[in-house]
């Protein structure tokens, strides 16, 4: 494959050396991995970091005076620092170490929705909702007594402001759960504007950042917002470590989701008192070499910069779009202005299953099915979709692969 580069400052194939698995094949050719969104490869740094931590200084955290403990410790607790400067958090005890985006957003809503969201106020999200956006709200909805409002989005996949304003409008809006950008139509949400109303009628707003923490520089304090989740699997990490940023005022008044070890100040046999965040919603023994990997993948990422990143993943989005727009018959679902590198998009005659694994076939990978948005789907008409994603990793010429593979698919289906 030959790769026009269109963002000269980053160089896509020393990036791609840095990459293992990109050199595997698959089914006898080369791979193609356009799956990034639901899950994010990982370059060697990240892979040497955690084997490294693994064989030369493992030991718990936290708990030990010994010199292997305060080693890890020192390293687990500066990936905390290293997640602060990425959101640009006033403070490191904001930074809250889950096990993935889903843990934060219900961590969220058990500890803030039980103590700050009273019966029958409410919590606004969107129709673009990622599955880990709407369940929790339902479930505290039915525990708890509160309303879920849902934002609607235009015909070309971007939130209706005005809607948005309305369901605020009364003020019995607590709080304001929305994506940063989407799994599926790949849409950035204006965040900023969406903060600045949510706080005009008394909500806080909570945005779920995990696809777009990985495409853009992100800062909390520039955006206004409240909260922020995200995964480390996307962001080049590994799974198993989550991050939830939240401002340090509200996670005082939070009460802990988990109790155990680590989080409290005293125990005694009639009661318990927590610690101070960020230990208080850190019950346990944590994920101790995926913070140290998602240190590394920070680490990786902000060398690179993420000015080079987003121009190289806005030029394959373009590309893409126009070389899928080409063949006949797909259909790309979303028209934003702003969007990242996402393209999901249907084939007539061809469910997505199907185009999937014919393309899986050639060594090409995508995701289909509904993506974890199942309400979305409805609201498109669709009941699932192929969606290709892209990567700092990701070549013009990959794309021009995906789209000669579903050129073939068609043939196959006649």
């Amino acid at each position: 494959m030959s790769d026009v580069l269109h963002a000269p400052t980053l160089d896509i194939e020393k990036i791609r050396a840095d990459f293992p698995i990109l050199g595997q094949l698959v089914h006898n050719k080369k791979l193609v991995f356009l799956d990034s969104a639901a899950s994010a490869q990982k370059p060697r740094v990240v892979i040497d970091a955690m084997v490294n931590a693994m064989e030369t200084q493992y030991a718990n955290v936290h708990r030990g005076l010994h010199w292997m403990s305060e080693r890890t410790s020192d390293a687990y607790e500066g990936a905390r620092d290293k997640v602060a400067a990425l959101l640009n958090a006033r403070d490191r005890s904001e930074i809250i170490f889950t096990r993935n985006a889903t843990e934060s957003l219900n961590l969220v809503a058990h500890s803030f929705g039980r103590t700050h969201i009273k019966p029958g106020q409410a919590v606004l999200i969107s129709q673009m909702e990622h599955h880990a956006n709407i369940v929790p709200w339902h479930m505290l909805r039915d525990a708890h007594g509160i309303t879920l409002r849902i934002a609607r989005i235009t015909d070309a996949g971007e939130i209706d402001m005005d809607d948005v304003e309305a369901k605020l409008a009364d003020g019995n809006v607590a709080l304001l759960s929305i994506t940063h950008m989407s799994n599926v139509l790949g849409t950035y949400t204006p965040a900023a504007r969406l903060a600045a109303l949510a706080h005009r009628y008394g909500a806080k707003i909570l945005l779920d950042g995990s696809q777009a923490v990985v495409h853009r520089a992100v800062d909390v304090q520039a955006l206004d917002a409240d909260f922020y989740v995200f995964s480390g699997h996307k962001l080049y990490g590994p799974s198993g470590i989550g991050v939830l940023w939240a401002r340090r005022e509200i996670l005082d008044s939070m009460p802990p989701f988990m109790g155990g070890g680590d989080m409290i100040d005293r125990v005694s046999y009639e009661r318990s008192t927590w610690a101070k965040p960020p230990f208080r919603f850190e019950a346990g023994t944590p994920a101790i070499l995926e913070a140290i990997g998602l240190g590394a993948a920070i680490d990786y990422v902000s060398a690179i910069g993420f000015d080079a990143i987003a121009a190289h993943e806005r030029d394959l989005t373009e590309h893409g779009i126009a070389v899928l727009s080409a063949i006949e018959g797909l259909h790309i679902l979303g028209a934003a202005q702003d969007r990242g590198g996402v393209i999901s998009f249907t084939l007539d005659g061809v469910h997505a299953h199907d185009v999937a694994t014919l393309l899986d076939k050639q060594g090409i990978a995508v995701r289909a099915g509904h993506h974890c948005a199942e309400p979305l789907m409805g609201r498109l008409g669709v009941d699932s979709t192929a969606r290709a994603s892209f990567a700092l990793y990701t070549t013009r010429g990959e794309i021009d692969a995906l789209a000669a593979g579903l050129r073939r698919v068609k043939q196959v289906f006649g």
